[in-house]
C-alpha cells in the first residue's frame, strides 16, 4: 500500500483545498494508497468534519504544530522549525514510514528541505522542478521551473538527464528529445553558460539533444521549428515562461467569456479548455532527490491537489527514484573522462 504524505497547511487556501483534493483523490484515482494528512490536527479535523462522509480508513493524521510560511527564507525556516508540516511530511519518508509527499507551500522550503533530509543521488549537482506544460496533445517538460535561478552548464546538462529519466518512466516517451532554450537556434547565440551547456549537450551520451531551441518551440504549432519533449533552462527563465503562459491561458479563456459566452458551453471547447489547464497535471516533481517529493502551486485548487496525488503515485509506482539513480551511475564515469 503506497502511503502519500500531504502537508495539509501550505497552500493558500490550506487547508481546505488540501483535504478535498485528499478526498477526490482517496474517491477517484485507481490506485490502493493511503493518505497522511501532515499539519495541527485540531485543525485538520475540523475540516475533515465537514466531509461527514469521507472515507477515514484511508487517512492518517501526522501532528505537526508549525507551519513555513511563503514568505520566510527557506533554508533557515527549515532549520528554525523541525516540526514544520514540510519537515515532518518529509521525515516520515526519510523514516520509511511513507513514499511520498506533496506540499503547495512554500518552493524554496520544499527544495531545501528535501535536498537536506533526502539528500541528492550520486552525480547529481542540484535537484529541480520539473514542470509539465499543457499543450492540448503531448505536454513538454520545461525544467527548471523555478528552484535554481542561476545554474553551471554542468547542472543544466544534469537537468536534461533528469527530464529525460521523467519523461520515459511518467509519461512512456522511449526517447524524449531534449532542446535547450535559447534566443536563437543558432551556437552562438546566447550567455557563455548556455553556449557552454549547448556544446556539452552535445557530446552528452544516452540524450536525444536536438539543440537549441526558442520559446516557440515549446508548444506543438505552425510556429513550432522541431519537435521537442523536454525544455532545459535555468530556473529564472523557466518560471517566467511558465507564469506567462499561464497567464495566457487564463486571458483566452476570460475572453471568450466576455465576448462569446455560449462558446464555452460547447462540449468540445470545454475539452479543450479542460486540456490546457494545469491543474489537471498537479504538481511539478523535485527531480534529484533520493524520495519523491511533488510542490503544487500555493493557489492549487482541489483538482491541482488531486492530481498532484496521482503524479506522487506514478512516481512511486514507476520506480523513478531507482532508474534515476541508475542513469547517473552510467554517466558519471563519462562526466569524470
Amino acid at each position: 500500500m503506497i502511503r502519500v504524505a500531504v502537508d495539509a497547511m501550505g497552500g493558500d487556501r490550506a487547508p481546505e483545498a488540501e483535504i478535498a483534493g485528499v478526498l477526490q483523490a482517496l474517491a477517484g484515482l485507481p490506485d490502493e494508497f493511503v493518505v497522511q494528512l501532515v499539519g495541527r490536527s485540531e485543525i485538520i479535523e475540523a475540516e475533515l468534519a465537514k466531509h461527514p462522509d469521507a472515507d477515514r480508513s484511508r487517512l492518517e493524521i501526522h501532528e505537526a504544530a508549525d507551519v513555513i510560511g511563503m514568505g520566510e527564507k527557506p533554508l533557515a525556516a527549515v532549520r528554525r522549525k523541525p516540526r514544520s508540516s514540510i519537515v515532518v511530511g518529509l521525515t516520515l519518508q526519510k523514516q520509511g514510514r511513507s513514499d511520498a509527499f506533496l506540499s503547495a507551500g512554500n518552493t524554496g522550503a520544499v527544495l531545501a528541505a528535501s535536498t537536506v533530509i533526502f539528500g541528492l543521488h550520486n552525480g547529481v549537482e542540484r535537484a529541480t522542478v520539473a514542470t509539465l506544460f499543457p499543450t492540448g496533445t503531448d505536454p513538454v517538460l520545461v525544467l527548471d521551473g523555478g528552484a535554481n535561478l542561476d545554474c553551471s552548464a554542468r547542472e543544466l546538462v544534469g537537468f536534461a538527464y533528469l527530464g529525460t529519466v521523467y519523461m520515459r518512466d511518467i509519461l512512456g516517451r522511449a526517447n524524449p528529445v531534449v532542446g535547450l532554450l535559447n534566443v536563437g537556434e543558432e551556437e552562438e547565440k546566447g550567455t557563455a553558460v548556455v553556449r557552454e551547456a549547448h556544446h556539452l549537450l552535445k557530446q552528452s551520451p544516452r540524450l536525444s539533444y536536438t539543440g537549441n531551441v526558442e520559446g516557440r518551440d515549446i508548444l506543438p504549432g505552425p510556429q513550432r521549428r522541431t519537435h521537442v519533449d523536454v525544455v532545459v533552462c535555468d530556473g529564472f527563465v523557466g518560471n517566467i515562461v511558465l507564469k506567462f503562459y499561464e497567464s495566457a491561458g487564463r486571458l483566452f479563456v476570460a475572453m471568450l467569456s466576455a465576448r462569446a459566452p455560449d462558446v464555452l458551453e460547447r462540449p468540445a471547447l470545454r475539452e479543450l479548455v479542460g486540456l490546457l489547464d494545469y491543474s489537471s497535471y498537479g504538481g511539478a516533481p523535485l527531480l534529484g532527490v533520493r524520495g519523491v517529493s511533488i510542490i503544487c502551486h500555493g493557489s492549487s485548487s482541489p483538482n491541482a491537489i488531486k492530481n498532484g496525488i496521482r503524479v506522487a503515485l506514478q512516481a512511486v509506482n514507476a520506480g523513478l527514484n531507482a532508474h534515476i539513480a541508475a542513469e547517473f551511475a552510467q554517466r558519471e564515469p563519462a562526466a569524470r573522462s
